[in-house]
């Protein structure tokens, strides 16, 4: 079993989870949301998410961030030289949750290549005109 830690600026992540049950009714990993907001010691975070992670029932983790090299990535990546069995994607969007509950059966590494696929292929530029 794969376990979800988003640790995102505000409350980005739990906005993302929850738009994603409204959308699908559910989501099938077990998940966790870290908000990260201004004037938070990251000492005090970096503990909170420990905790979340040890709340899980074993498996491994996958942690989310919003974006690379910020707070909440660095976080993630004190959490992953930690943990065996833990990886971390920066730059979550919901192309790359929707790829992830695709492939909720498979395993940490499978699912860990089709979400960043599914973040990378869901990002596209329009512009009407010159793409016609």
């Amino acid at each position: 079993m794969t376990n979800i830690l988003l640790i995102t600026h505000g409350t980005v992540g739990e906005a993302m989870l929850a738009m994603m049950i409204e959308t699908l009714g559910q989501f099938p990993l077990p998940v966790k949301c870290l908000a990260v907001k201004a004037g938070d010691e990251p000492a005090e975070l970096l503990a909170q998410a420990r905790v979340m992670v040890d709340e899980f029932n074993g498996g491994d983790v996958i942690v989310l961030t919003d974006l690379f090299g910020s707070t909440p990535s660095n976080i993630a990546s004190q959490l992953i030289k930690e943990n065996a069995g833990m990886a971390m994607i920066a730059g979550v969007n919901i192309p790359m949750l929707i790829r992830m509950l695709n492939y909720a059966d498979e395993s940490t590494a499978v699912m860990l290549d089709k979400a960043v696929s599914g973040g990378r292929d869901g990002i596209l530029a329009y512009v009407p005109g010159r793409d016609d």
